[in-house]
């Protein structure tokens, strides 16, 4: 197989304001992989939090590509892919997976044996903002036909005044909330006590991540189903927390790409806990394997392509609150 790349940027519409830092832009690497006339794409994009840059990105890249010269694609996705950042590795798990379904002329759920996704509901985000400012945003989103709102928090109980301003102005949406770790073991149990006469469907991650043993206590005080995201990041990292959470995001830049996501799916419903499909911002590209994992989901947040000012990448959907793969092949979207 022959291996390429090439790195873009790629800008949000809005700064987006969450607990631990304010995105305005990421760059993204596009990989492509070619064998025998056959094609397939995948991309990873860069992050402050997990310490991956363009020139790491691009290093991995490089020593992945004189493992992957000398295997074919079958033989690639039966074996190991090279120890690279998770992000690198699921980007080139992604292209590995587009590849074969083009070749054999199916989407990626097909060659995967997941069910097809259809019309998906997304979960939309609203970042850290103003009360008045959030309630805007819910307006807008809701005519648009959101039916999930995705309210990110920071620490300290006044947050929750605009948890219950968006509340007002979205009276029949779902509300997912994510403080991405930002409040303490006994803030999170009053918290999410506060939290319940606000009809909230879940919680990510509360507490900060490391303790695994606290989220699990967490979850067992709270009225609000309970979802680890950064405690969750591996099938080992789940059979560590069993049933003691009621859900668990995988992400597939952060575990690794669609292989390792089906492995964590799998031990998550052998323990009876929920799944959560999220992303980071990225393109279309980028947030399309795991729109094929869809039917295997409770709640989906694969909005990353929706918050940008211009997806390089089409064929998601998802403007109206709805994501469907218009492509029949691979992993369904094209350049824009």
């Amino acid at each position: 197989m022959k291996l390429d790349w090439r790195a873009s940027g790629l800008a949000l519409r809005e700064p987006l304001r969450i607990s631990r830092s304010v995105m305005a832009e990421r760059d993204a690497v596009t990989l492509t992989l070619d064998h025998d006339g056959h094609r397939g794409h995948g991309e990873v994009v860069t992050s402050v939090y997990y310490g991956l840059d363009v020139p790491r990105i691009q290093a991995e890249l490089a020593e992945a590509q004189a493992e992957l010269a000398e295997l074919t694609p079958e033989e690639a996705l039966r074996t190991d892919l090279p120890q690279a950042a998770p992000g690198v590795r699921a980007a080139l798990d992604a292209a590995l997976h587009d590849l074969l379904a083009r070749k054999q002329g199916v989407a990626v759920h097909e060659l995967v044996g997941a069910e097809p996704p259809g019309s998906v509901p997304t979960a939309r985000t609203i970042g850290i903002t103003s009360a008045e400012q959030a309630v805007a945003a819910a307006t807008e989103l809701v005519g648009q036909g959101f039916q999930v709102l995705k309210v990110k928090l920071g620490s300290g109980a006044d947050e929750l005044a605009r948890v219950a301003a968006i509340r007002e102005a979205a009276p029949g949406a779902r509300i997912l909330l994510d403080p991405n770790g930002a409040w303490e073991f006994e803030e999170a149990k009053r918290m999410l006590c506060a939290a319940t006469e606000f009809d909230i469907d879940a919680v990510e991650q509360p507490i900060a991540p490391g303790t695994p043993d606290l989220l699990a206590e967490v979850a067992e005080a709270s009225p609000i189903p309970v979802i680890a995201d950064e405690d969750a990041r591996t099938a080992e990292d789940v059979r560590r927390l069993g049933s003691r959470v009621h859900g668990i995001n995988i992400k597939l830049p952060e575990c690794g790409g669609i292989r390792a996501a089906r492995e964590i799916i799998d031990t998550a419903e052998g323990f009876g806990v929920d799944v959560m499909l999220g992303c980071q911002v990225a393109s279309s590209l980028g947030i399309a394997p795991a729109v094929h994992l869809c039917g295997m989901a409770r709640w989906v947040d694969l909005d990353g392509h929706l918050l940008l000012a211009q997806d390089p990448w089409t064929g998601l959907g998802g403007e109206n609150g709805l994501l469907r793969i218009a492509g029949r092949t691979g992993l369904g979207v094209r350049p824009a």
